[in-house]
C-alpha cells in the first residue's frame, strides 16, 4: 500500500469513528439506526455518491465495516440486497429506481433474494424459461426458480425472465425487481440441505405481477445486467474478502427486527452479535483459526501431515488477501485485473474443500457425527465432550455448496479460458438461433 493510500484509509476510518461517536445510540430501533447509517453513506460506502454510498474502493469499504464492528455498533443490513441488488441497480438503474430501491436496501427496509437459477438452467443460465409477458403497464411472470438464498425472508427479488423467444437466448432476457409478497402468485418453499438447515429455496411464480417501472437496465438487456450481479457475487464470495460488520439483525419486513431495540443486537462488551443459523457455512470465514485451535486442543497439531495442511490453508487465505490488494492497486490506476473475480471464486472453493478434509482429519471418528437440530446439538456435545465438532462437520457438509453456487467451478474456468485467455469456445449456434428453436434441457 502506498503512503497516499494508507493515509486515505486512515482518514476514512477516522471519519466513520467520529460519525459513530455522534450518532450511535443503542436506544434507537434497528430501523432508525439503519436509516441513519444508510443515508449517511456508511451502510454501503462502496456505492457511488448518487446511490447512498461514498465511492470508496473495496479495501476502504472493508475498513469501514471493521471500524463499525470495533466501535460496537450494529453493522449495515446484510444480505443479497446490499451485496448484489444495490450495486446492480446503481450501475444500470434509473435515478428514480436508485432513490426508491437502493434507499430501501441501505436502510434495511427491504430484504432481497436472487431469482436466477432454474431446474433446467443452472450452469446454462441463459437457457432460462421463466416467462414475462407485457400487459399494459405491467409484466405477468410465470415460471420456477431454485437455489434461492434468503427467499423465505425476502421482500423483493432480483428476477431475470425471458421476454422474447424469437431472438438468440442471451438477447431475450430482461431483469426486473419483483415483489415477493404476492400470495397465490409467488410461492417460496424451503429446501432442507444435508447440513440440517434450509438456506436455499425453490420459488414458484404463477402470473405474478411486476410493474414496468421495475424493469432494470432496459428491455431484453437483462443478460448484461445479470452479469453485473454475478460479478459482484463472485467478488463477494471470493477468497480474501470479508464483511466484519455484517449485521446480527435481519433486514426487511418479514424478520420483524426493524422495530426492535438496536442495543439488543450488540453484546454486553459492546461488540456486535453474530446472526445464528444459516446454511452451515457460517464458520468458513474463521475456519482456519478454528481448526488450528482444535488441532492444538486434541494434540493433532504435532502431526506433520496436519501441520502441512494447516499451512496450505493459511497460504490459500493469504493468497486471497493479496489478490484483493492486487485488485485495489489495479483500480487505483484505472485497470481491472482480467479474471480476478473468477480466480477468487475458484480459490474460495479450494479453501472450503481444504477446510472440509482437514477438519475431518483433525476430528477423527467424531467427524462422522453431526447435529441437525438444536436439541440434537446438546446431545452431541454431551456425548463427544467437544462443542466445536458440530462447527467442523457443518463446514464439511456445507463445503459442497460454494463450488456450485455463484457459478460452478467449471463455469469459472470456462470464463477464464474463453474471456481472459482467448481460448476457442465449444462450437454451437446458441448465439445465432432463436431461443424457441434451441433444444431444451440439453
Amino acid at each position: 500500500m502506498t503512503d497516499t493510500a494508507a493515509k486515505q484509509s486512515t482518514d476514512v476510518v477516522d471519519e466513520v469513528r467520529t460519525w459513530l461517536e455522534e450518532n450511535w445510540d443503542p436506544e434507537l430501533t434497528v430501523g432508525e439506526w439503519w436509516e441513519r447509517l444508510g443515508l449517511a453513506g456508511w451502510a454501503a460506502p462502496g456505492l457511488p455518491t448518487n446511490a447512498y454510498g461514498k465511492g470508496l474502493n473495496r479495501n476502504d469499504s472493508v475498513a469501514v465495516q471493521n471500524a463499525i464492528a470495533e466501535f460496537g455498533a450494529l453493522g449495515a443490513p446484510g444480505g443479497l440486497g446490499l451485496l448484489l441488488a444495490a450495486p446492480t441497480i446503481a450501475t444500470h438503474g434509473t435515478q428514480e429506481q436508485i432513490d426508491t430501491m437502493v434507499r430501501d436496501i441501505v436502510t434495511g427496509q427491504k430484504a432481497w433474494c436472487q431469482l436466477f437459477s432454474e431446474p433446467g438452467a443452472g450452469s446454462d443460465l441463459a437457457g432460462l424459461q421463466c416467462r414475462a409477458i407485457k400487459d399494459g403497464d405491467e409484466w405477468i411472470v410465470t415460471g420456477q426458480k431454485v437455489w434461492t438464498s434468503g427467499g423465505q425472508v425476502a421482500d423483493m427479488g432480483m428476477l431475470i425472465a425471458r421476454t422474447d423467444v424469437d431472438v438468440p437466448k442471451h438477447q431475450g432476457i430482461t431483469y426486473f425487481g419483483i415483489d415477493m409478497h404476492q400470495p397465490g402468485k409467488v410461492d417460496v418453499r424451503p429446501l432442507v440441505e444435508m447440513t440440517g438447515h434450509a438456506l436455499f429455496n425453490e420459488v414458484f411464480m404463477e402470473e405474478a405481477v411486476v410493474p414496468d417501472a421495475w424493469m432494470i437496465g432496459g428491455l431484453n438487456n437483462g443478460w448484461a445486467v445479470a452479469n453485473t450481479t454475478l460479478m459482484n457475487e463472485r467478488a463477494g464470495l471470493g477468497s480474501g474478502g470479508g464483511h466484519a460488520a455484517a449485521s446480527a439483525a435481519t433486514p426487511g419486513t418479514v424478520a420483524k427486527d426493524l422495530d426492535r431495540r438496536v442495543g439488543d443486537f450488540v453484546s454486553s462488551d459492546g461488540k456486535p452479535r453474530r446472526r445464528s443459523g444459516g446454511g452451515g457455512g457460517g464458520g468458513m470465514a474463521g475456519g482456519y483459526k478454528l481448526l488450528v485451535d482444535l488441532a492444538k486442543g486434541n494434540g493433532k497439531v504435532e502431526d506433520p501431515t496436519i501441520r502441512q495442511e494447516l499451512m496450505k490453508l493459511h497460504t490459500l487465505n493469504e493468497l486471497g488477501r493479496f489478490n484483493n490488494w492486487r485488485a485495489k492497486a489495479g483500480r487505483a490506476i484505472g485497470h481491472e485485473v482480467p479474471g480476478l473475480p473468477n480466480i477468487s471464486k475458484l480459490s474460495m472453493s479450494e479453501i472450503v474443500r481444504t477446510q472440509r478434509d482437514l477438519g475431518l482429519k483433525i476430528l477423527g471418528p467424531l467427524g462422522t457425527l453431526h447435529a441437525y437440530k438444536p436439541d440434537q446439538q446438546q446431545v452431541n456435545d454431551s456425548a463427544t465432550g467437544n462443542p466445536f465438532s458440530s462447527l467442523v462437520t457443518g463446514m464439511a457438509l456445507f463445503a459442497q455448496a460454494p463450488p456450485i453456487y455463484g457459478g460452478t467451478d467449471q463455469i469459472q474456468k470456462n470464463i477464464i479460458g474463453e474471456r481472459v485467455l482467448g481460448l476457442p469456445k465449444e462450437a454451437n449456434n446458441d448465439k445465432t438461433a432463436a431461443f424457441k428453436e434451441l433444444p431444451k434441457n440439453a
